[in-house]
């Protein structure tokens, strides 16, 4: 596979005559495999043949070895190149531009290796580094909840840099204020009462810790959140149709984004479930469409939509790459790996702004309300249309009966005793 991408004798001479010659091949071949561009081979192999030497200068005989040379190696290349650094962010990139192949070499030929990646330090992991064990220990919190908390702290973390605070110490009910004050310009009604929730958790544990002598959780105060007192972000059918008609479906991008959105205003799936298809979830000779493990804990399927079958046949002949994942949707960027949930969701913005449409918060869920409003308009019981989208009580419909525009009309007529 080398030769694909190294026309000349010398280079590939000087390739196999590395001691991590096979490993490099073997990374080589894997980077194909994952549909990587040829700029990116042609960058990345002299990394890994300057790793080789470095390792091999330090002591290095077998490939065991090679992960205790990493770190230094990539602080050398940092420090060659600080001429290019203006400040931390660009030193971050040099180095992660250095570690990414060497990690993703590595764990290729050793089993169990687990790189840096792009993970994080946990917000305030040095002041209270017990605290995500303790959610997860003690509190038995599910990894998508303790990604919330994550996500809360880091952005207190973030606004504390910003005014100067330095140490859990410094805070105060008016700092605390400032940042709920300072987010909700930002944030909506439930992301900032689900802050405040995770503020007084984390605020009770360093007080319980004796980070903090004193226990400020109670001057967090959330914000009131009444019950249907919003309306769903639905757009109009004809929105939903110019929104389609501003996919370029000549590429198999605009193949794949086809396929997804018909599938998000049809039958109104979550973008995880969309995410979790497989190519067994299509039933071709019954014509269904199966939808497993839903968030109510169910699974429904649905009648193929034509439209929606024919687009999915367009994508899977001419655009879903070629893998042995099972899994219906793929990125196109590499590596080739399924889509996930958050792509889909910025999908769907990307089209409603594409089309000039406005909407609070777009994305994958407005195209789920927008199917229901159409159920709705359509006159289907809403104990049906819950059933249809999936939705795990009534309590979750009811809402669409605010914009159920005749039969409100009806009742303000004073001819409701029907409807009600």
């Amino acid at each position: 596979m080398i030769e694909h991408y190294f026309i000349k004798q010398q280079t590939l001479d000087r390739i196999r005559a590395c001691w991590l010659s096979e490993p490099i091949e073997l990374y080589v071949t894997w980077l194909h495999e994952q549909r990587y561009a040829a700029r990116n081979v042609h960058r990345r192999v002299p990394i890994l043949m300057r790793f080789a030497d470095y390792a091999r200068s330090r002591g290095a005989n077998a490939w065991e070895d090679l992960p205790w040379h990493l770190r230094p190696f990539v602080q050398q290349w940092v420090r060659e190149r600080s001429a290019q650094c203006q400040n931390d962010r660009a030193r971050k990139q040099i180095a992660s531009s250095v570690r990414s192949p060497i990690e993703q070499m590595l764990g290729l030929i050793l089993p169990g290796f687990s790189g840096t990646g792009r993970t994080h330090p946990r917000p305030f992991s040095d002041d209270a580094p017990g605290f995500f064990g303790h959610l997860r220990e003690e509190r038995g919190l599910r990894p998508a909840t303790v990604y919330h908390y994550d996500f809360c702290l880091r952005s207190l973390q973030t606004y504390l840099r910003e005014i100067g605070v330095t140490s859990l110490n410094e805070l105060s009910p008016p700092i605390l204020s400032g940042f709920i004050t300072a987010r909700s310009q930002q944030w909506g009604k439930s992301c900032i009462k689900a802050a405040c929730s995770a503020l007084r958790v984390f605020l009770k544990y360093l007080h319980r810790e004796r980070i903090m002598a004193r226990d400020m959780s109670l001057s967090i105060d959330a914000p009131k959140q009444y019950r249907m007192a919003e309306i769903p972000r639905s757009i109009s059918w004809n929105d939903a149709g110019r929104m389609l008609e501003a996919v370029d479906r000549r590429d198999a991008v605009g193949k794949r984004d086809y396929a997804v959105l018909l599938l998000l205003v049809t039958y109104g799936l979550r973008s995880r479930e969309i995410a979790a298809l497989t190519l067994d979830d299509l039933d071709w000779e019954r014509e269904r469409l199966k939808v497993p493990e839903r968030k109510a804990g169910h699974s429904t399927a649905y009648p193929l939509s034509p439209i929606v079958g024919e687009a999915i046949v367009d994508y899977l002949k001419h655009g879903r790459p070629q893998s042995s994942d099972r899994h219906l949707f793929f990125r196109f960027l590499a590596p080739c790996r399924p889509i996930t949930a958050t792509a889909i969701s910025g999908r769907a913005t990307h089209y409603l702004k594409k089309a000039g449409i406005v909407v609070a918060r777009p994305g994958s869920h407005t195209l789920r309300h927008t199917c229901v409003q159409r159920l709705v308009d359509a006159h289907f019981s809403l104990k049906t249309i819950g059933d249809y989208v999936g939705h795990r009580s009534a309590d979750s419909t009811v809402i669409y009966s605010k914009v159920d525009v005749e039969a409100l009309r009806e009742i303000a007529m004073g001819h409701g005793e029907e409807v009600l």
